[in-house]
């Protein structure tokens, strides 16, 4: 059957709201148990409320005064800093094209060069969850930051750091350390209605404090994946508003009249890179499961549920002939929305259970009517827990239900993987061994313990050059790779690199955590 939906992008640039220090950043578990609800009172100041649901818009006049300022003190000012580093890069070799053949090249040759990189700082803005100072904001915010520094709306600055991040959600998880701080109830995004009022809170231009207002345009919208500074998050279900949003207000709080915390500021729609109308906040739907990840895991326990997939429908985008096939794909499986099962993945969460041209319309009694829908309703859900899953097969309406698993095809805790597991310590070899080993880099292992280092055969003295084909010149440079490589569907390690002897070694390092 041929393809009969696709995505056609907008021409209109997205653009992230404030450049990290690394720019934007690409974006990018549980043994089953019994099925129960997620808690997330735990991690997030309700102020009482208890995650309270919002009841609807009153048709009185808005006032949102008291909205303004009870959540304007919990929203930070985050300044992002990446150090000066030596860093080598390949330039080309400018006596090449004149010399190539004299020497046996043709051109095109090039020279690895050492260069300092400048002090790097982005700007954003960041949202207090908790009494006790943790801080939700963007990954693109603070990705590739050796110092954080928070500023607080009462102008006392305290030094930050990393608990977490999740660069398919483009969130982060942060902590300044102290007590009693301001935050902002977390609400519901999904009792969110189109029309509604709302708040962007948040320090745009380095202007603090600052807070306007809009109505919620759209939900569960998607932007695309590209940028024009990089690719965007892959899980994409955004609350669309027109209150004014610009670059520096990024992670900051989208509030709803009742003061709760409904989104966290993301990105902007606009053919200038300045403010034109469109904003997109991440739902509190999302935000809520992968803060709570972050802080217990340090990594999110992503369930998937093993399809690929189409929103069902026509687009006014799509050319006639692919409007003709989606009316007749339509007619076929007897609905007019949802999203469409193309295939099923062996071995997945759906493997048995559903089938290629199955049409999911519902998630435990939530309506599915796109695929941005289902990205967002599955966000709410760990590996091992089970979902009633509403489909329409053969024109007739029936409930399965599916335990969710997660990208490796188990139900176990995905942790962020630590450099400690590798049981070993390193170090950058030094200038003379550069010189008589002919290498122009490598991280030396100078010692090694239990861990999976040892499991592997690599001993004391080994030098890596490589791992998972990517050159490795420092501990942050394995680190990297390792933590990347932890969180796929192989986590492993492939290891070259040589002895102080020149003799080569190869090792295969398994990153499995029990």
């Amino acid at each position: 059957m041929k393809q009969t939906a696709k995505i056609i992008l907008g021409t209109a640039a997205v653009v992230a709201l404030s450049a990290g220090v690394a720019g934007f950043t690409s974006y990018k578990m549980s043994e089953p148990q019994e099925q129960k609800e997620v808690s997330f009172e735990n991690v997030f100041e309700t102020s009482g409320m208890h995650m309270a649901s919002y009841s609807g818009v009153s048709s009185q006049p808005v006032d949102l005064t008291k909205a303004a300022e009870s959540s304007v003190n919990a929203v930070v000012h985050i300044r992002a800093t990446q150090a000066s580093k030596v860093q080598e890069v390949e330039v080309r070799d400018p006596f090449s094209d004149f010399f190539g053949d004299f020497f046996g090249q043709r051109g095109g040759g090039t020279q690895k060069r050492q260069i300092q990189t400048p002090e790097r700082r982005g700007y954003g803005s960041g949202v207090i969850i908790s009494k006790d100072g943790y801080i939700v904001t963007n990954n693109h915010v603070v990705a590739g930051a050796d110092e954080i520094t928070v500023k607080l709306n009462d102008e006392r600055e305290l030094k930050g750091r990393i608990i977490g991040t999740d660069p398919a959600t483009d969130l982060a998880l942060i902590k300044i350390e102290g007590e009693d701080f301001p935050t902002i109830p977390v609400g519901d995004s999904d009792a969110l209605k189109l029309g509604e009022w709302v708040l962007a809170v948040g320090n745009p231009f380095n202007l603090n404090s600052t807070v306007t207002a809009g109505i919620v345009s759209a939900k569960a919208r998607a932007i695309g994946s590209e940028t024009p500074s990089g690719q965007a998050a892959t899980i994409q279900s955004f609350i669309q508003t027109d209150a004014a949003i610009n670059q520096g207000n990024s992670g900051g709080a989208l509030v709803n009249v009742n003061g709760e915390l409904v989104g966290i500021n993301a990105m902007l729609y606009s053919p200038t890179g300045a403010y034109s109308g469109y904003g997109f906040a991440i739902p509190t739907t999302i935000m809520k499961k992968v803060v709570a990840d972050l802080k217990e895991y340090g990594a999110v326990q992503r369930a998937l549920l093993g399809i690929t997939c189409n929103t069902l429908g026509t687009d006014l985008r799509m050319n006639e002939e692919e409007t003709k096939q989606v009316k007749e794909l339509i007619e076929k499986l007897g609905v007019n929305e949802g999203v469409y099962v193309k295939d099923v993945v062996e071995g997945g969460s759906s493997a048995g259970v559903l089938k290629p041209e199955d049409v999911i319309v519902g998630i435990n009694n939530k309506k599915i009517a796109k695929f941005t829908d289902l990205q967002e309703a599955l966000q709410q859900y760990r590996p091992g827990d089970k979902i009633n899953v509403k489909i329409i097969r053969d024109k007739k309406e029936q409930t399965v239900q599916i335990t969710l698993k997660n990208e490796q095809g188990t139900t176990k805790v995905l942790k962020d993987a630590d450099m400690e597991i590798l049981g070993a310590a390193f170090k950058p070899i030094t200038t003379e061994q550069k010189k008589q080993l002919n290498l122009g880099y490598g991280l030396q292992v100078t010692a090694v313990t239990k861990g999976k280092m040892a499991d592997a055969g690599i001993r004391k003295g080994f030098i890596i050059l490589k791992a998972n084909g990517q050159s490795i010149k420092s501990v942050e440079d394995l680190e990297t790779v390792m933590k990347a490589a932890s969180k796929s569907t192989e986590p492993v390690l492939w290891i070259s690199g040589v002895f102080p002897s020149n003799k080569k070694g190869y090792y295969t390092v398994d990153l499995t955590q029990e």
